[in-house]
């Protein structure tokens, strides 16, 4: 028999329709139920790709005698963490408070007034890895609440207490120069040079700290730090961690190593840390260059051929388990390998250090022990033949791959993570224009992904945060409206079209009468939004970045684009609140940082006019692009400019009659010109 989530549109709400838990999604019938009943909630948090929320499944909330228990003495909730963030954002953080970390599943037991009285993630249904089991909580907290009410309800009112002190933002002076050379050289002292990347296992990539550095290291130009960012991203996309057969990065590795994945897949994983070698190709200078942008391709085909909906949206995740099995998808047998690869498998071996017994549970994870020019001197080959032939191996594995039974999609659309997606393609899009024969379907994908976002998450102009299936939820967050905004900028600058700008501009000043708090920075949640425990505003980046820290962003550049003064104002009392915190844990505020440095007056603003297709006009935009200039914003279009464009192009004249580029920076405007040269040489100064 169904329970109430047989009617949710999300995937992971669907996964647990037919558990015989009576489980209820969040809203107006669960809550009132626990008041008038006077039970207390059991609040389960999970997401469609999250391997250990199918094992809790699967042992607790299959169980019969468990969910009896359950559905006695609690109402119990489900939640999609990937649709409802405030929620999950809220109680994460007395997750927290309770227990000294967090994670999902998250398994949090409130009172009917929704204060938390005792939380965690993952419990075993006995007691093992020194965990107390599921059933044992279950009881103790039915017998507390039952027999020893007072002390429950003053657990609650310290948490309340603790996360309202969370959300209450001193304002601090904003960071100078002196700041973002010492935070660099924090994060270079704990960078793991062994085996790349910050921290011990659980390892996860850090794609926005790497931003920062790149972006420190080329406004500063520090080239010194360019050894660490192409160190680490070599180090992940070895395989393991990346997919070497099929593209595409999983959610993080579980040792340090990079070799074990946890195999789901996230898009906004991929989206950040395509950005991240795109960058890191443009900056690197030596041919080795070329297996960033190998992983850019690889990646962003990963993302077209298997998480892209037949209308332009990016699906939210593929699952880490198939067949029930986590990772059964991925990884190979040595005769299975021998019996694909035939005559070229010695080679591949090799190069993935293949034994009969495996690397992992007794299959192997390919991850490339020996490097190309170990390859090439040990098999006698040309070292340029070296990526080819291991590029058709890896080719005639997925065709063997590709028969298998493959992990779970969460097939929901979310507009903050496509908004990262978007920004993705849009600029690898003009990065490689004219260097890869992909870039004008990048361009497509982008702009499809555009229209599909304005159109079916917009419907009747107001955003929404996921669409599956024709059908759109209510809510919206900080995150949707600042990722769709920083996307839509980018695609502007990749084909200029002055509608991808007008719907960013009008969304900002959406987003700011949203969720503008008069202290400085935004809300995550709308004005008119659900009221819950409280009004959540979390400026820490976690795997995704902070809506708050997108925002800003967002408004700088918006600043930049129209001389709005508000914009600034906005974006520097946003600023005003995250500058401590970034000094004691710049990894929890990288994109914050990024944002941060440009405002100290090094974002360049370029107008260049002309007529699209006229030889110096796309030579002077192929100029600007040349290079990795972080902070730039450009403008282009024809003489005059046409309504609504960007206030950066007014008033602006053609010398000579012939296509000119204006560059401003700091408050000052050097000399128009219709030379590309000159134009490089005033970007590079």
């Amino acid at each position: 028999m169904p329970n109430h989530l047989i009617n949710s549109n999300s995937p992971y709400l669907l996964q647990h329709a037919n558990n015989p838990v009576d489980w209820y999604p969040w809203g107006g019938e669960a809550l009132t139920k626990a008041k008038a009943e006077d039970k207390p909630i059991f609040l389960s948090i999970g997401y469609a790709a999250c391997h250990w929320c199918h094992v809790m499944a699967h042992e607790s909330f299959e169980d019969e005698e468990t969910a009896e228990f359950m559905n006695e003495f609690f109402v119990n909730i489900k939640v999609d963490r990937e649709e409802r963030p405030d929620i999950d954002g809220i109680y994460m953080q007395s997750v927290i408070a309770m227990t000294g970390s967090g994670g999902w599943p998250m398994s949090v037991f409130l009172a009917p007034d929704l204060k938390p009285f005792y939380s965690g993630t993952y419990f075993p249904p006995v007691r093992r890895y020194n965990m107390p089991a599921f059933k044992d909580i279950l009881s103790g907290l039915a017998n507390a609440w039952k027999n020893d009410r007072s002390e429950v309800e003053k657990v609650g009112e310290q948490i309340i207490n603790h996360l309202t002190l969370q959300i209450q933002n001193k304002k601090n002076d904003l960071l100078q120069p002196e700041h973002f050379e010492a935070i660099v050289k924090s994060m270079a002292d704990s960078y793991d040079w062994g085996y790349g990347g910050w921290g011990s296992a659980p390892k996860f990539p850090q794609p926005m700290a790497l931003e920062f550095i790149l972006d420190h290291a080329v406004l500063n130009k520090q080239e010194e730090h360019h050894k660490l960012i192409k160190h680490c991203l070599n180090a992940m996309s070895r395989g393991g961690m990346y997919d070497v057969v099929g593209g595409g990065f999983s959610r993080y590795s579980t040792d340090n190593f990079w070799r074990t994945p946890h195999f789901e897949k996230m898009l906004y994983d991929n989206a950040l840390l395509v950005r991240a070698y795109l960058h890191a190709w443009q900056v690197t200078k030596e041919p080795a260059r070329e297996y960033a942008k190998r992983i850019v391709e690889e990646t962003l085909d990963f993302v077209m051929r298997e998480m892209t909906h037949e209308q332009g949206g990016f699906y939210s995740s593929l699952d880490a388990d198939s067949e029930g099995v986590e990772g059964k998808f991925y990884v190979w047998s040595l005769d299975e390998i021998r019996e694909t690869l035939k005559d070229d498998s010695e080679f591949f071996e090799a190069a993935y250090g293949i034994t009969p017994n495996g690397n992992w549970e007794g299959k192997t994870v390919l991850h490339r022990m020996l490097d190309d020019a170990s390859l090439a001197a040990r098999f006698k080959l040309n070292l340029e033949s070296v990526p080819v032939k291991l590029a058709e191996s890896h080719s005639r594995l997925y065709s063997v791959r590709a028969s298998r039974i493959r992990p779970g999609t969460d097939d929901k659309i979310l507009t903050a993570w496509n908004g990262l997606m978007l920004s993705a393609f849009a600029e690898a899009a003009r990065v490689f224009a004219d260097l890869s024969p992909q870039s004008n379907t990048y361009l497509k994908v982008a702009t499809r992904n555009a229209k599909f976002i304005l159109s079916e998450l917009r419907p009747n102009g107001q955003l929404c945060r996921a669409w599956r299936e024709g059908s759109t939820t209510n809510a919206v967050f900080l995150e949707d409206y600042a990722a769709l905004i920083l996307g839509l900028l980018e695609l502007y600058q990749t084909d200029f079209d002055n509608k991808w700008f007008a719907s960013a501009h009008e969304l900002a000043d959406e987003m700011i009468e949203k969720f503008n708090d008069p202290n400085g920075g935004f809300f995550d949640t709308p004005h008119d939004g659900e009221a819950l425990l409280i009004r959540p505003k979390d400026i820490s980046d976690n795997a995704t970045p902070s809506g708050n820290a997108l925002a800003c962003e967002a408004l700088l550049k918006l600043a930049a684009y129209t001389d709005n003064g508000k914009y600034r104002e906005l974006a520097e009392q946003a600023l005003a609140i995250m500058g401590d915190s970034a000094l004691r844990y710049p990894l929890g505020f990288a994109r914050w940082l990024s944002a941060a440095e440009n405002a100290q007056g090094n974002m360049k603003q370029i107008a260049v006019l002309g007529e699209a297709g006229e030889e110096m006009f796309e030579r002077m935009l192929k100029a600007v692009r040349a290079e990795y200039r972080p902070g730039v914003v450009v403008a282009a279009s024809s003489h005059p400019p046409p309504e609504n464009a960007p206030a950066l192009l007014n008033n602006r004249a053609l010398m000579n009659g012939k296509a000119t580029a204006y560059v401003c920076e700091g408050f000052v405007c050097k000399v128009p010109t219709n030379d590309p040269e000159t134009l490089i040489a005033q970007l590079n100064t």
